[in-house]
């Protein structure tokens, strides 16, 4: 962790001003989808996590919800009928109302910190997170949060979290893709967010070299599986199971979005776009067939976390 966000105050704030920025674009940075195909991707990484097909859900709590990738898929795909989303960024939340509303579903959302949940004991059946973990300043505090908030027999699903190793092999592809970049954009014909607006596609809200440069400073954790386990143990949490996932998708992942970083994501070809996800899900695929089921959680880029509170 740099020096300079030592103090969990700065890294709040510093995660609030980055995801405030971030917010518009970020559905079209992340390739979100709230289609069949987004849906499939979240119940499949629910299933992973759990290690099997998620049963129903009456009351979730997702934390750090973002724009609503996991909370709008999961009540599409029924396996949810209520969600609470919270997120300490305003920009997320109203950006996941907005999205909520086009697809006529009703979440309520919060602006809160995962340290403090603003919930009474026991609210929720479901408490779950994607990419959150290794953004909380004290995780003891969370992880702790989330059992008090949960039924007695609830259960915690976090996906998504960068484990150690995952994150010195996304080193090499961010580093290949930035090299190529420049070229790869003159190619595209997609050189810069501009904020030029084409057909039914809103601009690209142009964010300061201020926030940008934040990008670097809001991942302040990664993790190793026996340390989570730990973590997420020493929290009152009973059936613990940390498992891995992805590592060739997520190396080329990152060389696919070192890639298209600074370009206009509204002017880079269709046909594009559709390669750079087939072939994404080509490799994820090839993971999770050959790969996760044989390596040790450690090796991937991913770790999956879940838990029972116990009754």
């Amino acid at each position: 962790m740099p020096p300079a966000l030592a103090d969990p105050n700065r890294i709040r704030e510093v995660n609030t001003r980055y995801h405030d920025a971030a917010a518009h674009g970020y559905d079209s940075k992340w390739a979100i989808d709230y289609g069949d195909t987004g849906e499939r991707q979240v119940v499949m990484k629910l299933s992973k996590a759990l290690g099997g097909v998620p049963g129903h859900y009456q009351h979730a709590l997702e934390v750090g919800a973002g724009t609503g990738y996991f909370s709008l898929n999961l009540l599409r795909a029924g396996v949810i009928s209520e969600v609470t989303a919270i997120d300490i960024s305003s920009g997320m939340l109203d950006v996941l109302a907005a999205t909520a509303e086009r697809l006529e579903l009703e979440v309520e959302t919060v602006q809160a910190d995962a340290e403090q949940l603003p919930f009474e004991d026991g609210r929720f059946d479901l408490v779950l997170g994607h990419a959150v973990l290794h953004h909380l300043p004290g995780l003891n505090a969370a992880l702790v949060e989330f059992g008090r908030v949960l039924a007695p027999g609830g259960t915690l699903a976090i996906m998504g979290e960068p484990s150690r190793n995952g994150d010195r092999i996304a080193w090499t592809p961010k580093r290949l893709g930035a090299l190529a970049a420049p070229v790869w954009r003159r190619v595209m014909g997609a050189e810069s967010q501009n904020g030029a607006r084409t057909i039914d596609r809103p601009p690209i809200k142009p964010t300061t070299s201020d926030d940008t440069e934040l990008e670097r400073f809001v991942d302040v954790h990664t993790f190793d599986p026996r340390t989570l386990h730990r973590l997420t143990v020493n929290a009152g949490f009973a059936d613990v199971r940390v498992s891995g996932e992805e590592l060739l998708a997520n190396a080329y992942g990152w060389w696919l979005r070192a890639l298209e970083a600074g370009s206009d994501p509204y002017r880079v070809p269709r046909a594009w776009h559709q390669f750079a996800f087939r072939s994404y899900l080509a490799l994820q695929w090839l993971d999770g067939k050959l790969l996760e089921p044989r390596l040790p959680a450690g090796l991937f880029y991913n770790l999956l976390l879940s838990a029972r509170k116990p009754a």
